[in-house]
């Protein structure tokens, strides 16, 4: 008597979800890359491809060369370059696998994504209460960052990649439902915060 191993659950994002992948992975790439040549000109006096000094508040120099614009005693925006291309490839293999992939290989791009967005914050945090700056090219990398987050988690808890024990289908159903105003209440947190704390409207003009 023989008997048949049970087959191994497989998941794939929905087409549009894996493009929208990989358009915020090229975006935080190409903005990871300009932050890099704007960090090299800061060290080096030259000029950027792009300056992203706007005014005393919005600006790059304070963030660039802060520690927390260092983290691991390189600039962040090489960990972008490198981060960035994870999204690209999730959303080529999801896009690749008919069958779909195994819940591993989204339980880890959830858990990078993850990370990214808690560093997200935490950068936001630091600019706005201790280098009292911001720097555009961050905030590209947050606006992309944020929506990422919360469409990854979203789709691999209403996909069972989590498992669909209590209610994690529910919930990730709620956040993608939610999503628009999910993602802009997160945006509008930051840019409260930095408006009370650097009046930031006000430096421009």
């Amino acid at each position: 008597m023989t008997s048949s191993a049970a087959p191994v659950a497989a998941f794939r994002p929905p087409r549009a979800m894996a493009i929208w992948w990989a358009v915020a992975g090229f975006a935080g790439w190409t903005v990871s890359f300009l932050l890099y040549h704007e960090y090299i000109g800061q060290l080096t006096g030259g000029d950027a491809l792009i300056s992203c000094n706007i005014s005393p508040v919005v600006t790059c120099g304070p963030n660039l060369l802060s520690p927390g614009g260092n983290l691991l005693g390189f600039s962040n925006s090489i960990l972008g370059m490198v981060l960035f291309t994870g999204p690209i490839f999730a959303a080529a293999a999801g896009c690749a696998a008919p069958a779909g992939l195994r819940a591993w290989f989204w339980r880890t791009f959830a858990l990078f994504v993850t990370a990214a967005f808690v560093l997200v914050h935490f950068f936001a945090y630091r600019s706005v209460f201790e280098y009292s700056s911001l720097c555009p090219w961050c905030m590209i990398i947050w606006l992309v960052t944020i929506p990422l987050f919360f469409t990854v988690a979203g789709w691999t808890l209403r996909a069972g990649v989590w498992g669909t024990r209590g209610r994690t289908t529910q919930i990730g159903a709620a956040i993608l439902s939610w999503l628009p105003l999910i993602v802009i209440a997160d945006y509008l947190l930051i840019a409260v915060c930095a408006q009370v704390r650097l009046d930031v409207i006000g430096s421009l003009f």
